[in-house]
């Protein structure tokens, strides 16, 4: 029997998130999807996100409390057209539909669970000439200097640090940062660039190298050499 944390803005009991809880023998305590709920609830095993009906909101508070250093499993509860919207960023440890039944349930739970307790520590900083980027605690540094970076320059700096090379078109790095319901123009991503890259110093800015007429990459190396690179921002 496990104790499940279940975040939801709808109104009733969990039969109406995931009915085939209602079936199994878990302790199950509802609370509102806000970041704050973790402070108000006891140790659980595993944590659930309604996210049937707002896939954004779902998504901002999965990120947060997995920043928060969350050592439960995270799971998220979607209708099958949200299916298609998760992505890694999301931070969830498992995603499961309204609709399944008892024993798919059961077995989602035991097996989060077993991965939470027997998986090794990832990995989690990324270093790159002099640049450590920690994903536990949301923190840069460079030279051991740290950077305050808001939470958007944050993820566009480590999602194209975990790329280097690899060469992402505006529109992709919206998608993948951003997220799909962000109806924002291209030039946000710009804009962020450009902060980076100001906050990283003369230093360190060339890390992030643009691409004439089709995006940005992210360099292992600070020489200045790159025929590709352009000065659109």
């Amino acid at each position: 029997m496990s104790q499940i944390l279940l975040l939801t803005n709808s109104q009733g009991s969990s039969v109406d998130v995931l009915p085939a809880l209602e079936l199994l023998e878990h302790r199950i305590h509802i609370l509102p999807a806000e970041p704050t709920a973790l402070l108000e609830s006891t140790p659980s095993d595993v944590v659930m996100i309604d996210a049937r009906k707002d896939l954004a909101g779902a998504r901002s508070l999965a990120q947060l409390i997995k920043a928060t250093g969350l050592s439960a499993p995270l799971m998220l509860v979607l209708t099958e057209g949200g299916m298609a919207a998760v992505a890694p960023n999301w931070m969830a440890d498992d995603v499961i539909l309204d609709t399944a039944g008892p024993a798919e349930v059961e077995a989602r739970l035991r097996l989060v669970v077993v991965r939470a307790n027997t998986d090794e520590p990832a990995e989690t900083e990324i270093r790159i000439a002099g640049v450590v980027i920690d994903e536990s605690s949301y923190t840069v540094k460079v030279n051991d200097k740290l950077l305050n970076l808001t939470f958007k320059e944050f993820e566009l700096l480590k999602y194209l640090a975990q790329h280097p090379g690899r060469v992402f078109s505006r529109d992709q790095l919206l998608h993948e940062v951003w997220g799909y319901d962000y109806y924002g123009g291209t030039r946000t991503v710009d804009v962020h660039v450009r902060r980076l890259r100001a906050k990283l110093g003369a230093d360190h800015e060339n890390l992030i190298r643009t691409v004439r007429n089709v995006g940005y990459h992210f360099t292992r190396t600070l020489s200045d050499e790159n025929a590709a690179v352009g000065s659109e921002t």
